[in-house]
């Protein structure tokens, strides 16, 4: 193939999987005539965090453009220990005044799936690890024993990193606090679904306070990520008969994962 000839799209994006499968993270290709030309020039390439929920491809179904712009540039990802490093001993909030233990986040770095909760509990605060107390039991028994996934093989983390007094619905400012280290968390693993669990998940990472009813169920977009909104496992366990429309919302995740598997059904 000459200097001048182009992959089919579909072909470059085999080629970058296969990149990312071998633990390649730069890839470069060289300019073209036009793009050293001069024709335009302080010309700059919008940043992909600016307004992420705007235009954000579906990933399900990927252009040729999507594919192409995959190839020829992917960017070096962040580790989950230095965001970890970056948290530090937290000061950023009064939340730090009560708790016991940074509940930073747990599971497979290279995760498929992204469970983000609202905060921790008592028993999590304890042990340190998001999703130990009984909605933490539920939740695993919603992977493990509905979805038929390790617990090990996703990743959860909760919006905010501390315990809030009597387990209170979190604070602007507390959310604040946390949310470039959630936003990060999500960036490090690059999952291709994330499930937003209750109303504070979906409003910080959505920006939206519509209602629960009238998300959850359908599919989102965070930074071009595919995004299910769903029921947290402590409402659940208020309404247990809420539980057979969250698993709902999980056979969606099952379906779209078997879809965009590599030779799966698009249909």
């Amino acid at each position: 193939m000459s200097g001048s000839e182009k992959l089919p799209p579909a072909e470059l994006a085999s080629w970058l999987k296969h990149y990312r499968t071998m633990g390649f993270k730069h890839l470069y290709r060289k300019p073209s005539m036009s793009e050293n030309s001069g024709d335009a020039p302080g010309t700059t390439v919008a940043s992909s965090t600016t307004h992420p929920e705007a235009n954000a491809p579906d990933l399900t179904r990927p252009s040729s453009a999507t594919a192409a712009s995959l190839f020829e540039s992917v960017t070096p990802r962040e580790t989950l220990e230095k965001i970890r490093e970056d948290l530090g001993d937290c000061r950023r909030c009064k939340l730090a005044g009560g708790r016991k233990t940074i509940v930073f986040g747990s599971g497979n770095p290279k995760a498929d799936i992204v469970f983000v909760g609202e905060g921790p509990g008592a028993d999590e605060d304890e042990q340190g690890l998001p999703f130990v107390g009984r909605a933490g039991q539920l939740l695993t028994q919603m992977i493990e024993k509905g979805m038929k996934i390790p617990r090990s093989e996703v990743y959860i983390c909760n919006i905010i990193k501390c315990r809030p007094p009597g387990n209170r619905k979190p604070e602007k400012e507390e959310v604040a606090a946390c949310r470039p280290f959630v936003e990060r968390q999500i960036d490090a693993v690059r999952p291709r679904v994330i499930v937003a669990l209750g109303a504070t998940a979906v409003e910080t990472l959505l920006g939206t306070h519509q209602s629960m009813s009238s998300l959850r169920g359908r599919w989102h977009q965070f930074r071009g990520i595919s995004l299910m909104v769903t029921y947290h496992p402590a409402f659940l366990l208020r309404d247990p008969s809420r539980k057979p429309e969250a698993w709902e919302d999980l056979k969606k995740v099952l379906a779209l994962l078997k879809s965009s598997a590599p030779g799966g059904s698009s249909g």
